[in-house]
């Protein structure tokens, strides 16, 4: 038995009950300053982008809030 199958979730047909909470932990957004036209991350940041539910189509939103 999988383990995906002890979620309620996933009897309606859906077998994405753990991407759901797995997304719930890591986040879906990430909020980042640009200097000089670069990313300003510390030497220890990276931004890693994790995909739990598949192979869909996926879009990406980016704002840009200015001083």
């Amino acid at each position: 038995m999988k383990p995906v199958s002890q979620y309620q979730h996933n009897r309606t047909g859906e077998d994405n009950a753990d991407a759901h909470l797995k997304r719930q932990v890591m986040s879906r957004e990430v909020v980042v300053a640009i200097s000089k036209g670069k990313l300003d991350l510390d030497p220890w940041e990276q931004i890693f982008y994790g995909e739990f539910d598949g192979r869909r189509r996926k879009r990406v939103l980016v704002k840009i809030i200015r001083e």
